[in-house]
């Protein structure tokens, strides 16, 4: 692992694959000349509208949005995470799958979400998320990167299951990716220590992309895509507007937490 640049990009998706792809490249090529390695998107880079309309839409935004990664990876010579879109999975069902992909346009991993955000907000809105999708059964995959590291995926509602990213770690998770489409209303106090937490108690860097804004009827999503370093120290956050949040993923900074704070090592319950 070596030192380099990361990139959490945060976007207001629409539920328009278009101008969300035009959207997505903009801030991809803003994040490559600042001289980012890695880049990640957020859940529902390349759509955010009423269910019906995914639906109804699934094979063209799963093909254009795998297609849009792979070309980009290549096109600007960076591995790149799209952190979650709408794949088809059979009985008018998708998986919410985040895809990592190398600056040869190679697909690395993938992920189908496995927690579902089926809530009931105090705000007066509703997600029922498993209605249209379908939960993975899979644990997240680490992909061991020689240059940037172990990297370890996620998606948004899964930062509230630490057992999932103690699993991470446990397989040699040294990056974690938090991918995300927190509400306004739960973000404002939730997000930030959440996506803390979850560096801190594995003593990993984490990437957390973000979206923000207004995206449809009463839709409201959080911002603050941020990085965070092993110790917890927010390193970058790109506030409430679109943009990029950029960091130095630094193999010296994560030697050093992790021999100081060796709680990985003092684990009883395994």
């Amino acid at each position: 692992m070596k030192s380099y640049l990361a990139a959490a990009i945060q976007m207001t998706s629409l539920p328009d694959l278009h101008k969300n792809l035009v959207q997505a490249e903009e801030l991809i090529e803003l994040a490559v000349r600042r001289g980012s390695e890695l880049v990640a998107l957020p859940e529902n880079f390349s759509f955010l509208g009423e269910e019906e309309q995914k639906l109804a839409q699934v094979q063209a935004i799963a093909q254009e949005s795998e297609k849009f990664l792979k070309t980009m990876a290549q096109r600007f010579q960076v591995t790149i995470l799209g952190g979650g879109f709408p794949v088809p999975a059979g009985h008018d069902k998708v998986y919410n799958t985040a895809l990592l992909v190398d600056p040869n346009g190679q697909e690395l991993c993938r992920y189908e979400k496995v927690h579902l955000f089926d809530v009931n907000l105090p705000d007066g809105n509703t997600y029922q998320e498993s209605g249209t999708v379908l939960a993975g059964l899979q644990l997240p995959p680490v992909y061991p990167s020689k240059d940037l590291g172990n990297l370890g995926l996620s998606v948004c509602y899964d930062v509230r299951f630490p057992e999932l990213y103690r699993h991470l770690s446990q397989m040699g998770a040294e990056v974690l990716f938090v991918p995300a489409a927190f509400t306004a209303y739960t973000g404002k106090d939730h997000w930030q220590v959440l996506v803390q937490a979850r560096a801190i108690e594995n003593t990993c860097y984490v990437i957390a992309p973000a979206q923000t804004g207004q995206h449809y009827s009463l839709r409201y999503t959080h911002g603050h895509a941020m990085i965070v370093d092993p110790w917890g120290v927010v390193m970058s956050d790109a506030g409430d507007k679109p943009g990029v949040a950029i960091a130095a993923i630094e193999p010296s900074r994560l030697e050093q937490v992790r021999r100081q704070m060796p709680s990985l090592q003092h684990r009883v319950f395994v």
